[in-house]
């Protein structure tokens, strides 16, 4: 395996799901990483997973504790090249079903994050010369169900937001992407099958049941999606900046008349 991302220092918000998955390939690559996030048992289950990456408990919503993510990293590892945004939520309902709490939650941890990260770890980017932003985002942005009203008002603020973030930062040289996936196998996932389907459906016919909606036939393995969002960190995207790269198996290629 070439390590192309040797000597790399990369911060990674999330530790579940497409967040473990690339923690994992940064690891198998040969970057530093850190992790942050609310979960406790994601948190464990990172950690053993892959001993050599740091888990640390963090609200990403919460500013000081976002900075003493940041922070930590500088002080372990000697900066940072990488920041994956990949801390989410997603409530389900309308914006008259959704409380404010929720929406606030939901806006402060989807894209309050991604703000945060930068905020405080871009100036640690730039005195190494540069780096890369990888913020997941979702097909949702693009095109939605119904009743996910602030989940996906976050993921098409994402999308914004890196454009921004992009153009901002290109004489930085910090080059800033976002990926949008499909259905991905992922606790998130599992937690909209029961949502769907209530708490003892059949978990894997739900994801078989998603995964006919794309071309594709399936849903998507979070190492798939962490392979494009490696492939974006590193040297072989170095003139893939403010773009957003779906990785939805074709769900949105389509019009869905037969």
């Amino acid at each position: 395996m070439v390590r192309e991302m040797e000597g790399k220092i990369a911060l990674v918000t999330g530790t579940s799901g497409v967040a473990a998955a690339t923690c994992v390939r940064l690891v198998n690559l040969g970057a530093r990483v850190l992790a942050c996030g609310i979960d406790e048992a994601a948190n464990a289950a990172l950690v053993a997973r892959i001993p050599d990456a740091v888990v640390r408990r963090a609200d990403m919503a919460v500013p000081a504790e976002v900075e003493g993510c940041v922070a930590d990293t500088v002080e372990r590892f000697g900066g940072i090249d990488i920041i994956v945004n990949a801390a989410a939520i997603h409530p389900f309902g309308t914006v008259v079903e959704t409380d404010v709490a929720t929406w606030t939650r939901c806006l402060s941890v989807n894209v309050g994050s991604i703000y945060l990260t930068g905020h405080f770890g871009i100036p640690a980017l730039r005195k190494r010369g540069g780096g890369s932003i990888v913020n997941l985002a979702s097909v949702q942005g693009h095109a939605c169900q119904q009743g996910v009203a602030a989940y996906v008002a976050t993921k098409g603020a994402i999308h914004a937001l890196t454009r921004a973030m992009a153009l901002d930062h290109a004489f930085d040289n910090i080059r800033v992407n976002s990926v949008s996936p499909g259905s991905v196998r992922t606790p998130m996932l599992a937690m909209a099958a029961r949502h769907f389907d209530g708490p003892d459906v059949d978990i894997e016919a739900v994801f078989r049941r998603f995964g006919d909606a794309h071309p594709l036939g399936r849903i998507a393995e979070a190492e798939e999606v962490a392979e494009m969002i490696v492939f974006l960190a590193g040297p072989r995207a170095g003139f893939c900046t403010g773009g957003d790269y779906l990785i939805d198996g074709g769900l949105t290629a389509g019009i869905g008349v037969r």
